[in-house]
């Protein structure tokens, strides 16, 4: 709800802020480039489980590194729907930061944590009693089971500290202030490796937890970064005031879920979609235990789950060009949401098409590293197990191919979320993910008796199509007419 001041102010105030001028480059690495180091920096510590996985007695270690996934993606679910919040708080906040409303944006804010504090208490619930079913479902192996079950019961009971660290981060974010997550995610993340390192495997005195301890690591260190955003926001008290009993409105509440629930859709569906890409890879290891090798299979025997493992690690470094691309995607949305505000939707479409040409070019680099110079060297860094790294090895070299049509398609749907065109990207991902990825990978990989390489191949074709989808949307420019 605006304040009298704040609507005085926007009336007497310039149009927003000087981001629309001089090299456009510039300003979108400027505010890409902290998003991009501190997602790769959290993104790293997950990659990190798997190596400490992957340094756990056979077979042990594959069965962490397959459970970690499935693990991962029912975290997404309840904690990254909720934290879907970050895309409404960043969108209005944008567009009142550019309005010169500093009132208002601060009210985004605590409308934004007071929900998550809610909602991830809610969530959390939710999220511990329907576990174990959701477990049996995705998952074959016992002992997969049981792991993915210890380390995601205490992830879980951190969906409240990762949901309102979003929704602070999304407000940072909209007036471009991108670094101060930076900040929050370095600090939190040396904390997390110390903390993996000393209770997967039993330093200094602590129990040995093996794959458990990676989520009551991870468990801490969100609420240390809670705590740090937190101190930002309060150092910016004086200007935007967001803790104020008077800021709480159902209206406001409502204006950041109309753009948020979309993109929380999006995220559910998404890992919906994941959750039974990822069971092709269980049912494969249920069909093929020893991943079709006899080498690891007289080290390890049929306990291994190798497509389970391997597809574990592909993810592992895809998830690193994801959280880099959404680097540039915040900023490309930060650009769009401040040039709506500003009512400069021309400069908006400019800077969206700049993001895209500079993420294609450095994800195409990151691409020819990945898919064929280094792809060994990174497989084999990844796990210990030759049956994984065989099975890894040709679906890594494809991810790496495509890796700057995945960039493009990011970018673009961030970028989209940043105008408040949630509801075409959620719509979008629920059609290509349950008519397309889903299907298309059972068919190849099972039916048609590709294997891994096959149901790698469904998910070129569903990056390939997102790209092409958002792109053309994105090129239509009727996302320039949304009022929020």
């Amino acid at each position: 709800m605006a304040t009298a001041s704040a609507s005085a102010s926007a009336a007497s105030a310039p149009p927003g802020p000087a981001l629309f001028s001089g090299n456009p480059y510039r300003v979108i690495l400027r505010l890409a480039m902290p998003t991009v180091i501190a997602m790769l920096s959290q993104s790293a510590v997950n990659e990190m489980d798997v190596v400490f996985f992957s340094r756990l007695p056979c077979p042990e270690s594959s069965t962490a590194q397959a459970a970690l996934l499935p693990s991962l993606i029912i975290v997404w679910l309840f904690g990254g729907a909720l934290s879907a919040i970050a895309v409404g708080t960043l969108s209005l906040t944008a567009r009142r930061y550019a309005e010169k409303n500093y009132l208002d944006a601060g009210a985004v804010l605590a409308n934004a944590a007071w929900f998550c504090l809610v909602g991830g208490a809610v969530l959390s619930v939710v999220g511990l009693v329907t576990l174990r079913p959701i477990f049996t479902l995705l998952i074959d192996k016992e002992a997969v089971r049981s792991t993915a079950y210890s380390y995601t019961w205490w992830r879980l009971l951190g969906v409240i500290s990762m949901a309102m660290t979003m929704a602070v981060k999304g407000f940072f974010d909209g007036i471009g202030r991108t670094q101060v997550h930076l900040v929050a995610a370095i600090v939190m993340n040396v904390f997390n490796v110390l903390f993996c390192w000393l209770l997967i495997f039993g330093h200094w005195g602590l129990p040995r937890m093996g794959a458990e301890g990676a989520g009551v690591s991870a468990f801490i260190c969100t609420w240390i970064g809670l705590f740090i955003m937190l101190a930002y926001a309060a150092a910016e008290r004086m200007r935007f005031h967001p803790v104020r009993f008077s800021n709480l409105s159902r209206k406001i509440t409502w204006d950041i879920l109309k753009l948020s629930v979309p993109a929380a859709a999006a995220t559910v569906v998404m890992m919906v979609g994941f959750s039974l890409f990822v069971k092709v890879a269980s049912v494969l290891d249920k069909a093929d235990p020893t991943g079709g090798t006899i080498l690891d299979a007289s080290k390890c025997g049929a306990a291994e789950a190798v497509y389970g493992a391997a597809t574990t690690d592909i993810v592992a470094i895809l998830k690193l060009t994801f959280t880099a691309c959404l680097g540039f995607g915040t900023a490309a949305a930060t650009l769009v949401g401040q040039a709506l505000g500003a009512k400069r939707p021309d400069d908006g479409e400019r800077y969206g098409w700049a993001t895209v040409r500079i993420g294609a070019v450095i994800f195409a680099v990151v691409g020819v590293c990945e898919g064929l110079l280094f792809t060994h060297p990174i497989v084999n860094f990844i796990t210990q197990s030759e049956a994984v790294r065989e099975a890894a090895l040709v679906p890594m070299r494809m991810v790496g191919l495509i890796t700057p049509v995945i960039a493009i398609g990011m970018i673009l749907s961030e970028a989209l979320f940043g105008a408040g065109s949630t509801l075409f990207v959620a719509l979008t991902q629920f059609v290509l993910i349950f008519l397309l990825l889903v299907p298309l990978a059972w068919v190849l990989a099972l039916a048609m008796h590709l294997g891994l390489p096959g149901m790698w191949i469904a998910a070129l074709v569903y990056f390939a199509f997102a790209a092409s989808i958002m792109a053309v949307y994105f090129r239509r420019g009727s996302w320039k007419k949304i009022v929020l």
